[in-house]
This record gives C-alpha cells, structure tokens and sequence, in this order.
C-alpha cells in the first residue's frame, strides 16, 4: 500500500499558492461535504452543542448532484464530513462509492470514532474510502467525560475501533490511510496525550496535533476559564501554523452544509459564513460570488473589521 502523510496533504492545502491569492482565485482543490449535521458528542470546545441551527442529513439527489458538479468543476479531493459525524449514517459507504464513481481521487474522512466499528469501516474501505483520521482529543475516561460531555465508556469504544480499523485494513489490504489527531489545549496537553498516544501510534499511520481554534468566536466561556490556548482563525495544524489572515479556508477548501450552503469558514455553526445556495446557483458560480470576493478581498487588504470574520481573526 501506497500511503502517505496526510500532514503533507494538510499543509498543501493550507498554504496559499501566489494564483490563490485573489477575490475569485480557481476551482478548490478540496471541498468539505456535510453528509449529517448530526453528532453523538457534545464537546465543550466545539459549537456545534449549542443549537445554533437545524441538524438534519443531506439529500440524497442533491449530494450526488453536487459531486458530479464538483469534478466537473475540478475538484480532486471530497471529505465526507463537515459538522457533523457520519458515521451515524447507514449510507456512508455508499456515498462514499457515489465520490469515487463521480471520478474523485481522493476521498477523505474524520470522525470522533465512537461509531466507527470495523463492520462499518470495513464498508467503507470496500466503498473506496482513501484516508480515515480519528479525532482523539482526549487523553483518558476522566478527560473525555469532561470534554466530550458523554458517557465514559465511548471512549473505549473510540480506542478499539482504532485498533479495529487498522486489522481490516492489513487483514483486507485496503489502500487507505489511518491517522490521528489530537487538540492540544495548553502546554500540558501532549505530555497527557504521551500514554494514549503511544498505545495508538502502532495502529495509525501518522498522529500530529492541533491547536485549540475559537470556532468563529464561538468557543465557551468555559473554555476560555480554563485558562486553554485559544487561537484565532483557522491556523492549520500545529506543527505548520498559518497565518489567521488571509484565512486559507476562504482561498483553497469549499464546504457545503447539508441543506445545500456553501460556506467560507470551517466553523459556520450559525450560518453567517453562507456565500450562495447550491440548490439555486452553481458551484463555481458561489465561489466567485460577489460576497465572496468582496470577502476574500478583505482578507488580502489585511482588514476584516467590517467583515463576518472581525471577531474570529481578531481573537485575543
């Protein structure tokens, strides 16, 4: 198997290129697809928790619509996630074949992994599935169950299916990466994360960390009590940390709610980031959408003050 770092793909995406750098820059290389907005976690760091808007799943037709779309348009990599966490859908599998049968190289998926039992991650390495990176953010029971706000014993759940993912892929010598994340909310978070860590290393193919990011300001007052390391804008991951402006999400990476917006920020919870309605307008044709541009452009000026984005970037 041919698997490479999804680090690199990562910083690929996150730097902008000299040709990015305008209003209406090409066709994204990758775009983020909200299959559910739906979660089973509830975690404090993240705002999809606090109700800010319907969570229902996309519709079929419109999905596979849009990927046809999307490569038409010159799209290379789909993720098959956004908000949400989806593997609470029975169909993931099958809009993952949808993706490669569309014609897109690369298909990319993150997920809490409490849901991820290797019955279903075998369906979906079977369906075409490229990389599958498990969001593990907390280093033991006691951590999770005050993060996560769930029932502690998901989070062994989490690092069997870890371990489980990794069997079926060498017991069925799938092509697709196993990878793991991890927030690091202070300077004491990766001396936490050592044991778990090291438990998982063996069964994934490259780990890295993230920095804690505000959520378009939306990170809680509880968060923030704790004294963690709340970054503004969307830096990347922390071993290659980007600038918050210009915001590389507006440039190189599209997503798409599930009702059918696409959105300029990584952390639309509210839906102030909604730059057109793919259900009326054509992909492209929101890309480069006036709002869009004018946006983009505000970024590049260096000045978001008037902007959506003012108290994201701004952050302190």
């Amino acid at each position: 198997m041919a698997i490479g770092k999804i680090t690199e793909r990562i910083d690929a995406i996150t730097g902008i290129s000299d040709e990015r750098r305008v209003a209406a820059p090409p066709c994204p290389r990758s775009v983020k697809i909200e299959l559910t907005a739906r979660c089973n976690f509830n975690c404090s760091f993240c705002a999809t928790g606090y109700k800010l808007r319907d969570k229902r799943d996309m519709e079929w037709d419109f999905y596979v619509k849009l990927l046809k779309e999307l490569k038409e348009a010159g799209v290379e990599e789909v993720g098959m996630f956004y908000l949400g966490e989806s593997f609470i859908l029975p169909w993931l599998p099958d809009a993952i074949k949808a993706a490669k049968d569309a014609g897109i190289e690369y298909v990319f998926l993150t997920t809490n992994g409490s849901l991820s039992t290797p019955e279903k991650v075998k369906d979906c390495m079977e369906a075409g599935l490229d990389s599958l990176k498990f969001s593990l953010n907390y280093s033991d029971e006691e951590q999770f169950k005050s993060i996560a706000l769930v029932k502690g014993s998901m989070f062994h759940d989490l690092v069997a299916n870890v371990k489980g993912a990794h069997k079926v892929r060498e017991e069925g010598g799938y092509d697709c990466g196993l990878y793991g994340s991890y927030i690091a909310y202070d300077g004491d978070q990766g001396e936490r994360m050592k044991a778990m860590v090291d438990e998982l290393e063996p069964y994934m193919d490259e780990v890295y960390d993230l920095p804690l990011y505000s959520q378009a300001d939306l990170v809680s007052v509880d968060e923030k009590d704790r004294g963690w390391d709340i970054r503004g804008g969307n830096p990347g991951r922390a071993g290659a940390m980007r600038s918050p402006m210009p915001c590389w999400s507006l440039f190189t990476e599209a997503r798409v709610s599930y009702e059918g917006h696409l959105s300029a920020c990584c952390f639309d919870h509210d839906g102030r980031f909604r730059m057109g309605d793919l259900n009326e307008v054509g992909f492209m044709e929101a890309w480069t959408s006036a709002g869009f541009q004018a946006l983009r452009q505000a970024h590049l000026n260096g000045d978001v003050s008037e902007t959506v984005c003012k108290d994201c970037v701004s952050y302190g």
